[in-house]
Protein backbone atom coordinates (compact mmCIF):
# COMPACT_ATOMS: atom_id res chain seq x y z
CA UNK A 1 0.00 0.00 0.00
CA UNK A 2 1.30 3.68 -1.10
CA UNK A 3 0.90 5.87 2.12
CA UNK A 4 2.24 8.84 0.63
CA UNK A 5 -0.76 8.77 -1.87
CA UNK A 6 -3.70 8.13 1.11
CA UNK A 7 -6.02 11.00 1.44
CA UNK A 8 -5.94 13.25 4.37
CA UNK A 9 -9.12 11.77 5.86
CA UNK A 10 -7.03 8.24 5.91
CA UNK A 11 -4.46 10.08 8.55
CA UNK A 12 -6.89 11.04 10.69
CA UNK A 13 -8.18 7.61 10.93
CA UNK A 14 -5.23 6.40 11.46
CA UNK A 15 -4.43 8.72 14.10
CA UNK A 16 -7.48 7.39 15.42
CA UNK A 17 -6.35 3.65 15.71
CA UNK A 18 -2.67 5.03 16.63
CA UNK A 19 -4.58 6.69 19.63
CA UNK A 20 -7.21 4.28 20.78
CA UNK A 21 -3.87 1.75 20.87
CA UNK A 22 -1.91 3.81 23.25
CA UNK A 23 -4.80 4.46 25.46
CA UNK A 24 -5.20 0.78 25.50
CA UNK A 25 -1.56 0.46 26.74
CA UNK A 26 -2.50 3.50 29.61
CA UNK A 27 -5.54 1.31 30.55
CA UNK A 28 -3.21 -1.48 31.79
CA UNK A 29 -0.71 0.84 32.91
CA UNK A 30 -3.46 1.98 35.31
CA UNK A 31 -4.18 -1.14 37.10
CA UNK A 32 -1.04 -2.24 37.38
CA UNK A 33 0.00 0.98 39.05
CA UNK A 34 0.05 1.94 42.92
CA UNK A 35 -3.05 3.51 44.37
CA UNK A 36 -1.51 6.89 44.11
CA UNK A 37 -0.32 7.11 40.37
CA UNK A 38 -3.60 4.79 39.31
CA UNK A 39 -6.02 7.81 39.10
CA UNK A 40 -3.95 10.16 36.79
CA UNK A 41 -3.42 6.93 34.15
CA UNK A 42 -7.10 6.50 34.42
CA UNK A 43 -7.36 10.11 33.10
CA UNK A 44 -4.88 9.47 30.66
CA UNK A 45 -6.64 6.62 29.54
CA UNK A 46 -9.94 7.88 29.00
CA UNK A 47 -8.48 11.11 27.35
CA UNK A 48 -6.86 9.10 24.81
CA UNK A 49 -10.11 7.07 24.33
CA UNK A 50 -11.92 10.25 23.90
CA UNK A 51 -9.54 11.35 21.63
CA UNK A 52 -9.15 8.31 19.49
CA UNK A 53 -13.03 8.82 18.73
CA UNK A 54 -12.54 12.45 17.63
CA UNK A 55 -9.96 11.61 15.29
CA UNK A 56 -11.97 8.50 13.46
CA UNK A 57 -14.96 10.36 13.40
CA UNK A 58 -12.95 13.11 11.72
CA UNK A 59 -11.98 11.05 9.69
CA UNK A 60 -14.91 8.86 8.76
CA UNK A 61 -16.85 12.28 7.90
CA UNK A 62 -14.15 13.41 5.54
CA UNK A 63 -14.30 10.16 3.41
CA UNK A 64 -17.62 10.45 3.60
CA UNK A 65 -17.74 14.00 2.30
CA UNK A 66 -15.76 12.72 -0.40
CA UNK A 67 -16.86 9.53 -1.24
CA UNK A 68 -20.38 10.77 -0.80
CA UNK A 69 -21.59 7.29 1.05
CA UNK A 70 -21.18 6.52 4.73
CA UNK A 71 -18.43 3.55 5.78
CA UNK A 72 -20.21 0.25 4.76
CA UNK A 73 -18.60 -1.45 2.13
CA UNK A 74 -14.48 -2.58 2.08
CA UNK A 75 -13.14 -3.78 5.26
CA UNK A 76 -11.04 -0.65 5.83
CA UNK A 77 -14.59 1.44 6.08
CA UNK A 78 -16.04 -1.29 8.31
CA UNK A 79 -13.22 -1.29 10.79
CA UNK A 80 -13.25 2.22 10.89
CA UNK A 81 -16.91 2.85 11.76
CA UNK A 82 -17.24 -0.13 14.17
CA UNK A 83 -14.02 1.09 15.96
CA UNK A 84 -15.91 4.25 16.62
CA UNK A 85 -19.34 2.84 17.59
CA UNK A 86 -17.75 0.53 19.68
CA UNK A 87 -15.53 3.21 21.54
CA UNK A 88 -19.08 4.93 21.55
CA UNK A 89 -20.54 2.29 23.22
CA UNK A 90 -17.74 1.22 25.96
CA UNK A 91 -17.67 5.46 26.65
CA UNK A 92 -21.50 5.46 27.42
CA UNK A 93 -20.99 2.57 29.50
CA UNK A 94 -17.94 4.01 31.11
CA UNK A 95 -20.02 6.76 32.34
CA UNK A 96 -23.74 5.37 33.01
CA UNK A 97 -21.98 2.30 35.20
CA UNK A 98 -19.37 3.63 37.35
CA UNK A 99 -18.56 -0.01 38.68
CA UNK A 100 -17.53 -1.17 35.70
CA UNK A 101 -15.37 1.33 35.16
CA UNK A 102 -12.04 -0.40 35.82
CA UNK A 103 -12.80 -3.25 32.93
CA UNK A 104 -11.08 -0.61 30.77
CA UNK A 105 -8.18 -2.69 30.56
CA UNK A 106 -10.43 -6.08 28.51
CA UNK A 107 -12.42 -3.77 26.31
CA UNK A 108 -9.65 -1.60 25.16
CA UNK A 109 -7.51 -4.93 24.10
CA UNK A 110 -10.34 -5.55 22.14
CA UNK A 111 -10.96 -2.47 20.49
CA UNK A 112 -6.66 -1.88 20.03
CA UNK A 113 -7.18 -4.91 17.88
CA UNK A 114 -9.71 -3.52 15.64
CA UNK A 115 -7.17 -0.24 15.53
CA UNK A 116 -4.12 -2.54 14.47
CA UNK A 117 -6.15 -4.12 12.16
CA UNK A 118 -7.19 -0.89 10.66
CA UNK A 119 -3.42 -0.07 10.18
CA UNK A 120 -2.69 -2.74 7.23
CA UNK A 121 -5.65 -3.16 5.38
CA UNK A 122 -5.95 -1.65 1.96
CA UNK A 123 -8.14 1.71 2.52
CA UNK A 124 -8.58 1.71 -1.14
CA UNK A 125 -11.97 4.03 -2.53
CA UNK A 126 -15.49 2.47 -3.07
CA UNK A 127 -18.44 2.84 -4.99
CA UNK A 128 -22.26 2.54 -3.31
CA UNK A 129 -24.21 -0.06 -4.84
CA UNK A 130 -27.73 1.27 -5.93
CA UNK A 131 -29.12 -2.20 -3.46
CA UNK A 132 -27.10 0.57 -0.51
CA UNK A 133 -29.09 3.38 -0.89
CA UNK A 134 -32.40 2.55 0.83
CA UNK A 135 -33.22 3.90 4.09
CA UNK A 136 -33.56 0.56 5.75
CA UNK A 137 -29.86 -0.16 5.52
CA UNK A 138 -29.00 2.34 8.60
CA UNK A 139 -31.59 0.97 10.80
CA UNK A 140 -29.81 -2.79 9.59
CA UNK A 141 -26.27 -1.25 10.24
CA UNK A 142 -27.27 0.94 13.11
CA UNK A 143 -28.74 -2.20 14.80
CA UNK A 144 -25.54 -4.53 14.43
CA UNK A 145 -23.79 -1.63 15.46
CA UNK A 146 -25.26 -1.33 19.31
CA UNK A 147 -25.94 -5.47 19.35
CA UNK A 148 -21.89 -5.91 19.07
CA UNK A 149 -21.31 -2.70 21.35
CA UNK A 150 -23.30 -4.44 24.15
CA UNK A 151 -21.53 -7.41 23.29
CA UNK A 152 -18.14 -5.71 23.70
CA UNK A 153 -19.14 -5.16 26.91
CA UNK A 154 -20.02 -7.99 28.51
CA UNK A 155 -17.24 -9.91 27.06
CA UNK A 156 -14.74 -7.30 28.74
CA UNK A 157 -16.73 -8.09 31.88
CA UNK A 158 -15.87 -12.00 31.42
CA UNK A 159 -12.96 -11.17 30.79
CA UNK A 160 -12.30 -9.69 34.16
CA UNK A 161 -14.19 -12.67 35.66
CA UNK A 162 -11.81 -15.42 34.07
CA UNK A 163 -8.33 -13.32 34.96
CA UNK A 164 -9.28 -13.09 38.14
CA UNK A 165 -8.83 -16.96 38.25
CA UNK A 166 -5.33 -16.17 38.73
CA UNK A 167 -3.47 -14.19 41.74
CA UNK A 168 -2.30 -11.35 39.42
CA UNK A 169 -5.88 -10.92 37.86
CA UNK A 170 -7.11 -10.95 41.33
CA UNK A 171 -5.10 -7.93 42.03
CA UNK A 172 -5.36 -5.76 39.03
CA UNK A 173 -9.21 -5.72 39.12
CA UNK A 174 -9.46 -6.20 43.04
CA UNK A 175 -11.70 -3.01 42.88
CA UNK A 176 -14.28 -4.53 40.20
CA UNK A 177 -17.50 -5.55 42.03
CA UNK A 178 -17.35 -9.30 43.15
CA UNK A 179 -17.81 -12.23 40.21
CA UNK A 180 -21.60 -12.87 41.35
CA UNK A 181 -22.17 -9.25 40.99
CA UNK A 182 -20.37 -9.47 37.28
CA UNK A 183 -22.24 -12.71 36.34
CA UNK A 184 -25.80 -11.08 37.33
CA UNK A 185 -24.61 -7.76 35.21
CA UNK A 186 -23.11 -9.62 31.90
CA UNK A 187 -26.28 -11.35 30.79
CA UNK A 188 -28.14 -7.93 31.10
CA UNK A 189 -25.89 -6.88 28.26
CA UNK A 190 -26.34 -10.14 26.92
CA UNK A 191 -29.86 -10.26 26.81
CA UNK A 192 -29.84 -6.78 25.09
CA UNK A 193 -27.50 -8.12 22.58
CA UNK A 194 -30.14 -10.82 21.74
CA UNK A 195 -33.03 -8.03 21.34
CA UNK A 196 -30.66 -5.98 19.13
CA UNK A 197 -29.48 -8.22 16.90
CA UNK A 198 -33.17 -9.80 16.64
CA UNK A 199 -33.99 -6.46 15.18
CA UNK A 200 -30.78 -6.68 13.14
CA UNK A 201 -31.81 -9.36 11.12
CA UNK A 202 -35.32 -8.77 10.42
CA UNK A 203 -34.18 -5.19 9.18
CA UNK A 204 -31.61 -7.15 6.60
CA UNK A 205 -34.35 -9.43 5.82
CA UNK A 206 -36.48 -6.35 4.66
CA UNK A 207 -33.90 -4.84 3.41
CA UNK A 208 -33.01 -7.92 1.18
CA UNK A 209 -36.63 -8.39 0.20
CA UNK A 210 -36.15 -4.36 -1.47
CA UNK A 211 -32.69 -4.77 -3.03
CA UNK A 212 -33.06 -8.41 -4.17
CA UNK A 213 -36.05 -9.31 -4.12
CA UNK A 214 -35.83 -12.37 -1.41
CA UNK A 215 -36.10 -12.24 2.24
CA UNK A 216 -33.19 -14.42 3.07
CA UNK A 217 -30.73 -16.53 0.31
CA UNK A 218 -28.61 -17.92 3.23
CA UNK A 219 -25.28 -16.46 1.58
CA UNK A 220 -22.41 -16.48 3.76
CA UNK A 221 -22.93 -13.13 6.25
CA UNK A 222 -26.49 -14.46 6.41
CA UNK A 223 -25.65 -17.76 7.30
CA UNK A 224 -23.48 -16.86 9.61
CA UNK A 225 -25.60 -13.77 11.50
CA UNK A 226 -28.25 -16.73 12.16
CA UNK A 227 -25.66 -18.50 13.43
CA UNK A 228 -24.43 -15.93 15.78
CA UNK A 229 -28.50 -15.74 17.03
CA UNK A 230 -28.64 -19.45 17.69
CA UNK A 231 -24.91 -19.19 19.55
CA UNK A 232 -26.31 -16.63 21.64
CA UNK A 233 -30.10 -17.36 22.28
CA UNK A 234 -28.10 -21.22 23.62
CA UNK A 235 -25.89 -18.91 25.85
CA UNK A 236 -28.71 -17.04 27.41
CA UNK A 237 -31.16 -20.26 27.55
CA UNK A 238 -28.19 -22.10 29.27
CA UNK A 239 -27.86 -19.51 31.71
CA UNK A 240 -31.27 -19.17 32.66
CA UNK A 241 -32.27 -23.03 33.05
CA UNK A 242 -29.30 -24.23 34.40
CA UNK A 243 -27.15 -23.04 37.52
CA UNK A 244 -23.77 -22.09 35.35
CA UNK A 245 -21.07 -20.83 37.20
CA UNK A 246 -19.46 -17.40 36.67
CA UNK A 247 -16.49 -18.75 34.85
CA UNK A 248 -17.80 -21.68 32.36
CA UNK A 249 -20.68 -18.12 32.03
CA UNK A 250 -17.93 -15.98 31.07
CA UNK A 251 -16.27 -18.62 28.37
CA UNK A 252 -19.96 -18.73 26.78
CA UNK A 253 -19.73 -15.29 26.59
CA UNK A 254 -16.41 -14.98 24.99
CA UNK A 255 -17.48 -17.77 22.98
CA UNK A 256 -20.21 -16.38 21.22
CA UNK A 257 -18.11 -12.87 20.99
CA UNK A 258 -15.73 -15.01 19.13
CA UNK A 259 -18.36 -15.86 16.75
CA UNK A 260 -19.79 -12.57 16.24
CA UNK A 261 -16.57 -11.50 15.65
CA UNK A 262 -15.71 -13.59 12.85
CA UNK A 263 -19.01 -13.09 11.46
CA UNK A 264 -18.74 -8.83 11.12
CA UNK A 265 -15.45 -8.85 10.54
CA UNK A 266 -14.35 -12.99 9.34
CA UNK A 267 -17.01 -13.12 6.21
CA UNK A 268 -16.01 -9.87 5.23
CA UNK A 269 -12.57 -10.05 4.84
CA UNK A 270 -12.90 -13.61 3.28
CA UNK A 271 -14.92 -11.97 0.74
CA UNK A 272 -14.48 -8.70 -1.27
CA UNK A 273 -17.62 -7.25 0.56
CA UNK A 274 -20.36 -8.02 2.59
CA UNK A 275 -23.11 -10.37 0.86
CA UNK A 276 -20.74 -10.69 -1.92
CA UNK A 277 -22.08 -11.76 -5.18
CA UNK A 278 -25.69 -10.23 -4.26
CA UNK A 279 -24.51 -6.13 -4.33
Amino acid sequence: MNYAAQPVDYWWVAAGAVAMTVAMLAAWRAVAATHRSQAAWQFVQVSLTDTALLLVALGIALRWVRLGHGPFLNMFEILASSLFSLGVAWRVTHLRVQRLRDIAPMVLTLLAVLAAWLLVVDPADTHLPATYEMTVLWFHVALGKVFLGCALVATGIAGVVLARATRRGRLWFERVPGDAVLDALVWRFMMAALVFESLMLVAGAVWAQDAWGRYWAWDPLETWAFVTWLTLAGAIHARLAWRVAPRVSALMIVGVFAIAFLTFFGVPFISTAPHKGAV
